[in-house]
């Protein structure tokens, strides 16, 4: 098996036009691959306007409404039944069935964008990757004459709003057998990654004091944001003590603050990350009392609310080997060192309660220029990222359709699943 673990990462100037060695050997069911290869192929054109559309319209989470138009146009036009506003206002959803009683495959798409800096994470990508997927399914179903489902949810909110939890709570995935979606990221040439992600857990953090004038009297005031301040300082002394593998930051805000009166406000945004849940609720209770000594010491009180926990993610083993297979024998090379290893994303809960799989695949980026960079806004954009993303699109379409063809390889993806979980 060829396993990439590069020290050099796909930059701009790379020709990415010559392809790697590739693993030889049989694939399941080249007759669906082919179809797959062939649609995606001719949908290119219309899904770069489309990628490139998304990308030039950014929207934060839970205000997709031109994303939520700009797809379910572009899937209307192609014969698939869309439901718009789905359970969240920006949500929607896309089906297509063929013949009765087949598996069914669900795909999610993304929208978001982030504050300030656009499509830095890339989501403009993963938006049309899961297009793709579905077109690419919809069309081997009705080529080859398959029975079977594809439902493509159009999800928002994935930066902070767990959009996908809120879908799932509402009954969004209760039909699928399984879901897949994948995300961009810096890693090497023609490289898809099936490494994990970080879970992590958010918390807001309140500190109340009693104002006061700040030349005049300041030892009448009890401040907020010296709290604020003294509990990051905690935080960033901790980080010494934790594994590197764990990440703890966050940011500080206040409502009226002036140089001449001592705050008696200040709010922080923290997020706690690990490899895995477990971990993350252990350096849970190391961070906590770094706020609680922070009020102690300067005599104000502390409220920490704790909000959503994101798990890491749960790979399922047996779509991933099928990944892989395909990816070895017919596109690039499969790693398990990048994709969003240090990242976080709401599909990791998605992995927990059902089989799923979100491969990175890496693009083109500059130094220091990866995701959440002005740098990598700037790289979702290139043609060479959307043809990466096809790239991938197709090998997540070939998994699909063995779900959707393969009824026992489907209770092999059931049981891995089920043996994960314990």
């Amino acid at each position: 098996m060829t396993i990439v673990q590069a020290d050099v990462l796909w930059r701009p100037e790379d020709d990415y036009t010559v392809k790697p060695a590739l693993e030889e050997g049989d694939i399941y069911r080249p007759d669906i691959l082919t179809v797959i290869d062939t649609v995606i192929d001719s949908l290119s054109g219309d899904l770069r306007g489309l990628n490139l559309d998304i990308h030039d319209h950014p929207e934060l989470k839970y205000e997709e409404r031109y994303a939520h138009d700009a797809y379910t146009f572009f899937l209307e036009k192609r014969g698939f039944e869309v439901t718009k506003h789905y359970l969240l206002e920006t949500a929607w959803v896309a089906t297509y069935t063929h013949g009765r009683g087949g598996r069914v495959l669900g795909v999610n798409s993304e929208m978001d964008a982030l504050p300030g800096i656009g499509h830095a994470c890339g989501h403009n990508l993963i938006g049309i990757s899961g297009v793709a997927v579905a077109c690419a399914a919809k069309a081997a179903m009705e080529q080859l004459d398959i029975d079977g489902k594809v439902i493509l949810l159009g999800t928002p909110a994935e930066e902070g709003g767990f959009g996908k939890v809120k879908l799932w709570e509402r009954g969004a995935y209760k039909e699928m057998d399984v879901c897949l979606m994948c995300h961009p990221a810096p890693g090497p040439l023609h490289s898809i990654s099936l490494s994990s992600c970080l879970a992590v857990i958010r918390l807001e953090i309140e500190y109340s004091g009693h104002t006061a004038h700040a030349g005049l009297s300041p030892w009448e005031g009890k401040n907020a944001l010296d709290a604020a301040v003294l509990a990051y300082t905690n935080i960033a002394l901790l980080r010494q003590q934790i594994k590197p593998t764990h990440r703890v930051h966050g940011t500080i805000e206040g409502d009226d603050w002036a140089p001449s009166i001592i705050p008696d406000n200040s709010k922080m945004y923290y997020y706690i990350r690990a490899p895995t849940t477990v971990e993350a609720e252990e350096t849970l209770k190391r961070v906590v009392p770094c706020f609680e000594a922070a009020a102690l010491a300067t005599g104000t009180k502390v409220k920490v609310t704790r909000g959503s926990t994101g798990n890491e993610l749960m790979q399922n083993k047996v779509l991933g080997d099928e990944l892989s297979d395909v990816v070895r024998k017919k596109y690039g090379v499969i790693d398990y060192e990048y994709g969003i290893s240090g990242a976080s994303t709401d599909f990791g809960n998605v992995s927990y309660l059902m089989p799923g799989l979100h491969p990175g695949f890496s693009i083109p980026t500059v130094p220091e220029g990866g995701n959440h960079t002005r740098a990598f806004t700037d790289s979702a954009r290139s043609q060479a990222a959307h043809d990466a993303c096809l790239v991938v699109s197709k090998a997540l379409a070939h998994v699909g359709m063995r779900v959707i063809t393969d009824g026992g390889f489907l209770q092999q993806v059931t049981d891995a699943f089920k043996e994960q979980k314990k």
